[in-house]
């Protein structure tokens, strides 16, 4: 049973917790989490929904338990230093050189503007995107109606046009400075 839910889902899964957390290693730690808790609930499975459904349902939760985890964790961090206003604006990029590299300019542009959907919006385009799941499987998953999916869907691809705008524009203008 594992070995197939494994080969079937696994590179989906997959790509929908590193989407959600752009982290390798901290995607492999939450994929291990999914099949601890798929193995464990899979005699209470009761099929109301696809078996696909279901699991990332489960991808869902225990990648959500893994932002409270860290919000807890980063709330811990920020009480004990003294933190100046500056500090709390820096990220950090846990792509690796190989990916930087293997990513065309279009879809790091695509990936810097999903970064500015909010979390339901950044969810429902990779559920229904870059996993191909129906409105249907994405409303089952998250727990919505079809229609809350499709107006979430609609303003996500609103924003993500509105900010691909944006950078091309943006580009535009630097590219008509340096050339003259």
């Amino acid at each position: 049973m594992f070995e197939k839910i494994y080969h079937q889902y696994h590179e989906d899964i997959y790509q929908y917790i590193f989407y959600m957390v752009k982290d390798k290693q901290e995607t492999e730690d939450i994929i291990q989490e999914v099949y601890i808790r798929v193995l464990r609930s899979y005699h209470s499975f009761n099929h109301e929904s696809s078996e696909k459904t279901w699991i990332f349902s489960i991808a869902r939760h225990v990648t959500y338990d893994y932002f409270r985890k860290l919000k807890r964790k980063r709330n811990r961090i920020v009480e004990f230093f003294n933190w100046s206003e500056k500090g709390n604006h820096i990220r950090a990029s846990n792509k690796t050189p190989e990916e930087v590299v293997v990513l065309s300019d279009e879809i790091i542009q695509m990936y810097h503007c999903l970064d500015t959907c909010t979390a339901n919006q950044r969810e429902v385009i990779i559920l229904r995107y870059l996993q191909q799941l129906s409105i249907k499987e994405t409303a089952d998953i998250l727990g919505w109606t079809e229609s809350n999916v499709k107006t979430t869907q609609h303003r996500a691809l609103k924003a993500l046009e509105k900010c691909m705008q944006l950078q091309d524009e943006g580009r535009s203008g630097h590219n008509e400075k340096t050339n003259e």
